[in-house]
């Protein structure tokens, strides 16, 4: 009974007070939608006040990596806490933690990138990202070499550069966004392609050249960084067609463009290499990085500097003085703590390894199981990612109407039999992203579910 009380003072309060991130805030308000209350956590599962637990298949929003409950980390961030809960990194100032999270980092980083900044988000990576971009057009003499283009569909926040250079429409409207230093190229969706007769060489002989033409259209002397996630994330779970960044870097090279590839989901073993830049043969400028730094049982983030821009930057400040640039929490002790233990047991438990491995497992049993569905549009993937595609007529490739949330029915008979997937925005598509802990019988589980689901509301 007191159990019963607790909770619902709580979803009083809840609905009263707790202002929601992306939700639906008149529903929330008139209770015409529910909420969940998490108490518990280990290994791929959550259990909520309730006492109803899940199998989670998107590892929180792609970030609990290593699993839930691990006390290595735990303990970790204990012992930082007692030891020294919190100073700041300017002016030359850092901790053990911050300084071995930041040898850690470079040793797992492509060649030639050797100087992290930290920061507590994604989206505040690439603030800092862009920032950088302009400082060392700056520096070079360079002040009309200023505009970024992003893709559509790509997601790199949601503050106001971020959200400007995310690609989807949710995170515009009513926002003013994007800002008008940030430009738009087509998304490397290949199941997408307005041209179904196109071999994926050929659409991304396609995205190259649609790049350089909207370079050529804007002013190559105007364009500063090109950024882009190495598989598009929130917009879809897209893997780049084949030969997409090896077209895209040659066109960037030739304009003399800056590349950020933004690793916040690919970083650190999803995609079964330790990041998706080696994955795919990207050589950046510089790398975003967050979720995966810490699994998220602390918030940190990162930009991973190339000695490239690192040695422009190095003679600003020899020009003009300290970079005006800083945050509070920049590699706040507790979160490089997280970092530190995080990377050490990825390496201690092979997870890389086992996310290439049960990764394509489950993208396999899932074509398996849903290919031949005649409404399963597409179903695609790489390492522990995964995606299926819904479709109205699958010839003719026929889309449901949006008002009739074909995706998020799915994903809610989904949760009924225990299985958290994500209805992505902007499509019926349901995502998955588990923990890299993840075992075969495990993915079998979240495949039953899956074409259960689908059966059920199809």
């Amino acid at each position: 009974m007191n159990k019963q009380l607790n909770n619902d003072q709580l979803t009083q309060w809840d609905h009263d007070h707790f202002f929601h991130p992306s939700t639906h805030l008149a529903q929330f308000a008139r209770r015409e939608m529910g909420n969940r209350i998490i108490q518990t956590a280990n290994g791929v599962h959550i259990t909520d006040r309730e006492g109803r637990s899940s199998l989670d298949a998107f590892a929180g929003l792609y970030c609990v990596n290593v699993g839930y409950g691990r006390t290595e980390i735990a303990d970790a961030i204990a012992q930082q806490a007692h030891e020294l809960a919190y100073y700041h990194s300017y002016v030359g100032h850092g901790t053990e933690a911050s300084i071995t999270l930041s040898r850690m980092i470079a040793e797992r980083a492509p060649e030639g990138m050797n100087h992290v900044y930290y920061g507590m988000s994604g989206s505040d990576a690439n603030e800092t990202n862009i920032k950088l971009v302009w400082y060392y057009n700056n520096i070079l003499g360079r002040p009309e070499k200023k505009k970024i283009i992003s893709r559509w569909r790509g997601y790199h926040g949601s503050g106001l550069m971020t959200g400007s250079l995310t690609g989807l429409e949710l995170f515009h409207n009513k926002f003013d966004l994007p800002l008008s230093q940030v430009v738009h190229t087509q998304a490397p969706y290949y199941f997408r392609r307005k041209d179904r007769t196109m071999s994926e060489a050929d659409f991304s002989a396609d995205c190259a050249q649609k790049l350089e033409e909207l370079i050529l259209h804007e002013g190559p002397d105007t364009i500063a960084a090109f950024i882009g996630e190495p598989v598009l994330g929130t917009g879809g779970i897209v893997p780049p067609p084949a030969g997409y960044w090896d077209a895209i870097q040659k066109v960037l090279q030739k304009y003399d463009i800056l590349l950020i590839a933004d690793e916040v989901v690919t970083g650190f073993g999803r995609l079964g290499t330790m990041m998706g830049s080696d994955h795919y043969g990207l050589k950046p400028d510089l790398i975003t990085i967050a979720k995966g730094l810490t699994s998220a049982y602390a918030p940190l983030s990162g930009s991973i500097v190339s000695d490239r821009m690192w040695d422009v930057l190095e003679r600003g400040t020899d020009e003009f003085g300290a970079i005006g640039h800083g945050w509070t929490y920049s590699a706040h002790p507790i979160g490089a703590a997280a970092g530190v233990a995080n990377l050490k047991l990825i390496d201690q438990l092979n997870l890389v390894s086992n996310a290439g491995d049960v990764g394509a497992y489950l993208n396999k049993a899932m074509n398996d199981a849903l290919g031949d569905h005649a409404n399963i549009g597409d179903i695609r993937g790489e390492g522990m990612l995964c995606a299926v595609e819904l479709v109205k007529d699958r010839d003719d490739r026929v889309f449901f109407d949006a008002a009739d949330k074909v995706g998020p029915r799915i994903v809610a008979k989904m949760f009924d039999l225990g299985v958290i997937a994500r209805a992505m925005p902007q499509g019926d598509i349901i995502g998955f992203a588990p923990p890299f802990s993840l075992t075969h019988d495990q993915a079998d589980e979240v495949v039953a579910a899956t074409k259960a689901a689908v059966l059920d509301v199809l």
